[in-house]
C-alpha cells in the first residue's frame, strides 16, 4: 500500500497523517446512485474533530438528484418536506492525497440513519450488503475492472456532436487506431499525468492501451475487493476528466458518446475464492465447478432484468446493439468476445466470468452489486446455465431489454433481486432514473427537427 493511503488509520495516526502530508482540506465524498461524488469540503481541523463528535450531516435528498442536477422529488411527501440529515462517517481506509491540489485529501464517507442505521439507499452500502452475503457463507468475492473513455475536443454546445481532441502531432485522430502504440503517444500527456495523479491517489492502475475508438483508451485494475475498487473506479473518472481538461480536453465516460464509434463499457472480471483465498469456481483437476456453472446461470437469467445497474442512462441503450462492438446477449463461451458473458483464458486460480455488458456510465458500486447478486442467487437457486455458445454470438437472439422504459420496468418486477438489495434503494432508484427518463423524453432532438420539420 502507498504510504500517502494508509487503510489503518485512526485518531492520532490520521491527525499524523494529515500532518506528515501537509493537509489542510479534506474533500468527504458520498457517492450518490448515479456514481456523482457529492458531500463536503471541511478545514482538517474540522475533519478531525468530526471524528471524535460525529457532527459531520449531508441532506438525505443528495440521493435523489437526478443526472440533470434536480431533485427528483421523494415517495413520501412528509419525508420530502422534512429532508432529515444522514450522518457522514468517513472510512478512513479511503484517505489518499488529492492529485494536483497542494494540501487537500480525498475520503470516501459512508451515510446513516441518526440512530446508526445504514442509508440503504447509498449504492456503497448496497454492495456491502451483497459482499456480507458472500461472507456469511464463507465466501469472498474478487473483481477487476476494465474501464473505457473517450478524450475528446472541448464541446461548450452540446448540439454539436463530440470531435476527436488535437493529439501531440497536431492533428486529430480519423480512423480507428486499436492497440495502436503510436497514436497512444499522441496523448501521453493526458496519460502520464494520469498515472502520476493516480500513483498520488493509491489506485492500483495495470495496463493501458488505444481502444478502437478514436481517441478511446481503456484503463484496467488490479484485481481485488470489490468495494475498494468501486471506490477507486471513482475516484479514476475523476482524476481523468481532471488530466484531460489540463491538456485542453475532455474525457467522457458515456456508452455511447459518438454515434458512428464503438460504445465504452466497464467489463467486470469476476470470482470466488473461500476464506482460504482457494479459488471455487475450478476444481484441483482444472475443470469447471458447480458453483461456475451455477453463478453463470444465475447472470444469464437475472441480468437483463436488472439491466439498469449496468445500463442506468438512456443513452446506455445506445450501445448494447448487435455489432457495435458490444455484446447483445447473456450468452457464455471462452475467449468469445461477442458473448455478453465471456470466460477469459487461464488456470485454475484465474478462472473467472467477465460480464461484459455494464457501460463505462455505470456507477461501479451498483454494477459490481448487480453482478455478484445475480451470481448468488445462481448458486443459491442452482440455476443451469445454457449450452456454450460458439461462432459469432452477436447474431443470437437477444433477451435483454431495448430502452430505459423497457428496463426500468423488467428491473422494477425482479423480486427475488428487489428482496435481497431492499425496498430503501429500489424505491430511491427507480424515483431517479423514472424522473430521469421523463427529462429525456420531453426533450425534441435535432434528429426530429431534422427529418420531421419540412417532411410531415
Amino acid at each position: 500500500m502507498p504510504d500517502n493511503h494508509d487503510s489503518s488509520l485512526a485518531g492520532a495516526d490520521t491527525q499524523s497523517w494529515l500532518k506528515t502530508h501537509a493537509i489542510n482540506e479534506v474533500e468527504c465524498l458520498v457517492p450518490d446512485v448515479n456514481g456523482v461524488l457529492r458531500g463536503k469540503a471541511l478545514p482538517a481541523a474540522k475533519f478531525l474533530k468530526s471524528l471524535g463528535d460525529r457532527a459531520l450531516y449531508l441532506p438525505s435528498s443528495a440521493f435523489l438528484v437526478a443526472i440533470d442536477g434536480r431533485y427528483s422529488g421523494s415517495i413520501d411527501e412528509g419525508f420530502a418536506y422534512q429532508d432529515p440529515d444522514t450522518r457522514m462517517v468517513p472510512d478512513l481506509s479511503t484517505l489518499c492525497v488529492a492529485p494536483g491540489s497542494a494540501g487537500r485529501a480525498y475520503v470516501i464517507a459512508d451515510t446513516f440513519h441518526m440512530d446508526d442505521r445504514p442509508w440503504m439507499a447509498s449504492p456503497r452500502h448496497v454492495l456491502r450488503a451483497v459482499l456480507d452475503l458472500y461472507r456469511q457463507r464463507g465466501w469472498r468475492a474478487v473483481m477487476a475492472p476494465e474501464l473505457e473513455f473517450y478524450l475528446t475536443a472541448p464541446n461548450p454546445d452540446p448540439d454539436r456532436p463530440l470531435t476527436a481532441p488535437v493529439g501531440r502531432n497536431g492533428r486529430p485522430e480519423s480512423v480507428q487506431h486499436p492497440y495502436d502504440m503510436q497514436a497512444l503517444e499522441e496523448f501521453e500527456a493526458v496519460t502520464r499525468r494520469l498515472y502520476e495523479h493516480a500513483a498520488t491517489a493509491g489506485l492500483p492502475l495495470d495496463t493501458l492501451i488505444h481502444e478502437s475508438g478514436t481517441a478511446q483508451l481503456e484503463i484496467n485494475f488490479l484485481h481485488g475487493d470489490p468495494l475498494a475498487l468501486a471506490d477507486k473506479v471513482l475516484l479514476f473518472k475523476r482524476l481523468a476528466r481532471q488530466a484531460a481538461q489540463a491538456s485542453g480536453m475532455h474525457a467522457t465516460f458515456m456508452a455511447k458518446p459518438i454515434a458512428a464509434q464503438a460504445g465504452s463499457s466497464m467489463h467486470l472480471h469476476m470470482s470466488i475464492v473461500d476464506e482460504r483465498g482457494e479459488p471455487l469456481f475450478a476444481s484441483k483437476d482444472g475443470e469447471d465447478t458447480g458453483m461456475f456453472a451455477h453463478f453463470i446461470g444465475g447472470l444469464q437469467k437475472y441480468v437483463p432484468e436488472i439491466m439498469p445497474l449496468f445500463a442506468p442512462n438512456v443513452n446506455s441503450y445506445r450501445r448494447i446493439r448487435p455489432n457495435h462492438s458490444a455484446p447483445a446477449n447473456v450468452e457464455w463461451s471462452h475467449d468469445n468476445r461477442s458473448c455478453g458473458l465471456r470466460v477469459p483464458m487461464g488456470g485454475r486460480a484465474a478462472r473467472r466470468i467477465e460480464n461484459r455488458l455494464p457501460g463505462a456510465d455505470a456507477n461501479p458500486y451498483l454494477a459490481m452489486a448487480g453482478s455478484l447478486i445475480a451470481g448468488y442467487l445462481g448458486i443459491v437457486e442452482r440455476l443451469a446455465r445454457s449450452p456454450e455458445a460458439f461462432g459469432n454470438a452477436y447474431r443470437s437472439r437477444s433477451t435483454l431489454p431495448k430502452t430505459m422504459e423497457e428496463a426500468l420496468e423488467r428491473f422494477s418486477a425482479c423480486g427475488p433481486v428487489r428482496a435481497l438489495l431492499g425496498e430503501d434503494f429500489f424505491q430511491t432508484y427507480l424515483r431517479v432514473k423514472s424522473v430521469e427518463l421523463d427529462l429525456f423524453q420531453s426533450v425534441v432532438t435535432s434528429w426530429e427537427r431534422d427529418h420531421l420539420l419540412l417532411k410531415v
